[in-house]
């Protein structure tokens, strides 16, 4: 083997491991840590985004995922466990799942918020067994330079997603194929 393929394995096989490794932290996740990590990632996000506060209390929920793990070489995927938070309080947890192909190398973690606007919107998530996003109610993502724009009345879809806290070596984010399904977990006051 030349050294410089022996370099791209050796990467390729520590990135995989790392990968693997957040998986089990992310899926090992109890109902109380989801709870504390995403009510603290909403409360960040708010004290970051006044847009993204307005929206909160305009909004009949939020999903917050706080820390979703991206990696990948060619082929990727991401694993990431969030809750359902309505009045304050969480009502139920979810996981994110997506797959990809392509040019893609790196590994980075990240959160998202998805603000549900409306009730048949929220009903979606509740009524498919497994919510493929792109595949259902309308989901508009917002960026800082989208979010100093917006008001009460420009906000017209069913859902609107922020992103926030990302860190690592890979390029990209988006929602496009993945899916959230409704996790078998609860608060122990349940």
């Amino acid at each position: 083997m030349k050294p410089i393929s022996l370099k791209i394995v050796l990467v390729m096989m520590a990135l995989v491991a790392i990968t693997l490794s957040q998986l089990d932290i992310a899926a090992a996740a109890s109902a109380e840590q989801i709870d504390r990590d995403a009510k603290k990632a909403l409360e960040t996000l708010y004290a970051k985004s006044p847009s993204a506060k307005t929206m909160g209390e305009k909004a009949i929920a939020v999903l917050v995922f706080p820390g979703i793990v991206k990696g990948g070489f060619i082929v990727g995927g991401q694993y990431g466990e969030g809750a359902l938070i309505q009045n304050g309080k969480t009502v139920g947890f979810y996981n994110t799942i997506a797959a990809s192909y392509g040019l893609q190398a790196g590994l980075q973690k990240f959160g998202y918020a998805l603000f549900f606007m409306t009730e048949d919107a929220l009903k979606w998530i509740d009524k498919s067994d497994g919510w493929e996003i792109g595949v259902g109610p309308s989901i508009v993502v917002i960026d800082a330079g989208a979010a100093a724009s917006m008001s009460s009345t420009t906000l017209q879809s069913d859902i609107y997603a922020f992103f926030f806290d990302q860190k690592g070596l890979m390029a990209g984010l988006g929602l496009q194929g993945t899916k959230i399904t409704k996790l078998d977990k609860r608060l122990p006051s349940d």
